[in-house]
């Protein structure tokens, strides 16, 4: 290897490495400006208190509220998804349908949250009758993960070995017991890392939560599917745009603070379950 091509493999390396720093380094600042701001007002009153008179109060409605969202969205978007995937990757046709199922599902992924928030108003909310409640805001915001599963599963499915299925099937094992127990088994992982993906999208989503669930500001914790809730995305939005004092800014970085607390204790939930599953696969290997 020449020098010239040392030199440039070496440029292309400090690149690389620079540009993986600075990556970390605007997530450091970010997260550290968030927790310098927003760290002062997290209490045990702020944590389980309703709020009340807009700016006073805490937030245990709001935290509760967007658990219970996340859950009715990947309740509705994960087993529909990971069906589509399974069907897509295992029993459709390389054809012109199955062509068109995909680009309309990555057009899907696409589309402004605002417009399927828009949407979820219109058809679940006004036609469908749902209200704005918990039902329609964790299906809106189903519709928005919807294609993120859907492609996750289907090239994690694809990653899977087709001598492992030839195995299967060589045993007697019919086609829909070796994609249960042999394909999504083993594809697993990566079907978790789509879902935390997607989850992740929707635990941030302010517009669709803000159009078919509620305002934001509610002080009670939803009794049924058919009540609106709180979330902490809307709450945040609602105290930044309409909150014009330091207590509101202040409680605004908090609420984002225990925000951002939730997504990285459910991503490192996935991310256990997911590594529990690589262990027990390579356990098997060996």
């Amino acid at each position: 290897m020449s020098v010239c091509v040392r030199v440039r493999e070496e440029v292309v390396k400090l690149g690389l490495c620079a540009a993986a720093l600075v990556s970390v380094a605007v997530l450091l600042v970010l997260v550290g400006y968030i927790f310098f701001n927003g760290a002062g007002a997290i209490n045990p009153a702020f944590l389980l208190e309703s709020p009340y008179r807009f700016e006073h109060g805490g937030i245990f409605p709001q935290v509760v509220g967007t658990f219970f969202l996340v859950a009715v969205c990947l309740l509705f978007a994960v087993p529909l998804g990971l069906a589509t995937a399974i069907y897509l990757a295992e029993y459709a046709a390389d054809n012109l349908v199955t062509r068109s199922v995909r680009f309309f599902v990555e057009c899907l992924a696409g589309i402004p949250s605002v417009v399927i928030g828009l949407f979820g108003l219109v058809f679940l909310v006004y036609f469908l009758g749902f209200g704005v409640s918990l039902l329609s805001g964790g299906l809106a915001l189903g519709f928005m993960i919807l294609p993120w599963t859907v492609r996750a599963s289907e090239e994690a499915i694809k990653t899977v070995p087709y001598s492992y299925r030839e195995a299967s099937l060589a045993l007697g094992v019919s086609k829909w017991q070796t994609i249960r127990g042999v394909v999504l088994r083993n594809a697993a992982p990566g079907i978790i890392t789509g879902v935390l993906l997607g989850m992740g999208k929707a635990v941030g989503e302010t517009a669709v939560v803000l159009l078919t669930a509620g305002s934001g500001l509610e002080s009670f914790l939803p009794r049924s599917l058919s009540d609106p809730v709180g979330s902490l995305p809307v709450y945040i939005f609602m105290l930044a745009t309409q909150g014009h004092t330091s207590a509101a800014s202040s409680r605004a970085f908090g609420a984002s603070l225990v925000l951002i607390a939730m997504f990285l204790l459910s991503s490192l939930f996935a991310l256990l379950l997911r590594n529990r599953f690589v262990r027990r696969k390579r356990r098997k290997i060996w």
